[in-house]
């Protein structure tokens, strides 16, 4: 049973229908830094996009997540409050920051002071992007994901731009919540389980992401990615 498993996943992967990855290795389980990478689909055949850029992870490294990949048990897990980054393969959502509308093709939310995500796993709200004029003060207690960083500490710009990543989509609690990629506070500072990166590269990902690519986001230890690249006819 458990070899038809692996070929029908890896089958289904040959039928993805992204035509933009982005793609992101570290060289172990335990590493905090990694490298991404871009491509994009041109006539069948995988070609480098404009993005390539160091970024900073969770500061206990990865694990893996809950998305497109994979779909039985694997250890790590990623668990709320681990600090690590989710590994496998993921769709992304939708983009926020400070400003008012943002230079992509997203879908574009402008946050504001009552924008949290909740990472409370007891909440109804779990990994949820919600805004406290809407579903009360009361619905936000405990969250320590506000979205406007920058109203709470003068100068913090990581979530001036940010990106959502479809980690745990069905909001399984304590699975692990808010999970984005955004700007790095400094080169080298890790993040709670993020993906973080300079604002230059954060700028050029946004402005060449577009919906209808159905882009997808690969993060994973390299050595893994490139054994299973070939099968998922992924770039090397």
């Amino acid at each position: 049973m458990k070899i038809i498993l692996v070929l029908l996943l890896v089958s289904s992967f040959n039928a993805f229908a992204a035509q933009q990855l982005i793609v992101i290795t570290t060289d172990a389980w335990q590493s905090t830094q990694g490298q991404l990478r871009t491509f994009e689909k041109k006539q069948h055949h995988w070609q480098p996009g404009p993005v390539q850029t160091a970024v900073s992870l969770g500061r206990s490294g990865l694990a893996w997540g809950l998305g497109i990949y994979p779909k039985t048990a694997k250890t790590p897990q990623k668990v709320e409050g681990d600090g690590k980054t989710p590994a496998g393969i993921f769709q992304l959502g939708t983009s926020f920051g400070y400003a008012k509308a943002l230079n992509t093709a997203l879908p574009y939310l402008a946050t504001t002071a009552s924008s949290y995500c909740m990472d409370v796993p007891q909440s109804p709200y779990y990994n949820q992007l919600i805004n406290s004029d809407k579903v009360g003060e009361k619905a936000v207690e405990g969250s320590t994901e506000p979205l406007r960083l920058d109203l709470k500490t003068a100068g913090d710009m990581r979530y001036q731009e940010a990106i959502v990543v479809k980690h745990n989509p069905a909001n399984i609690a304590k699975a692990g919540s808010c999970i984005f990629l955004h700007i790095w506070k400094a080169p080298g500072v890790t993040t709670a389980g993020c993906s973080a990166m300079p604002k230059p590269a954060m700028d050029a990902l946004l402005a060449w992401l577009t919906p209808e690519s159905e882009p997808l986001l690969v993060v994973m230890p390299k050595a893994i990615y490139e054994k299973m690249a070939i099968k998922w006819k992924f770039p090397q």
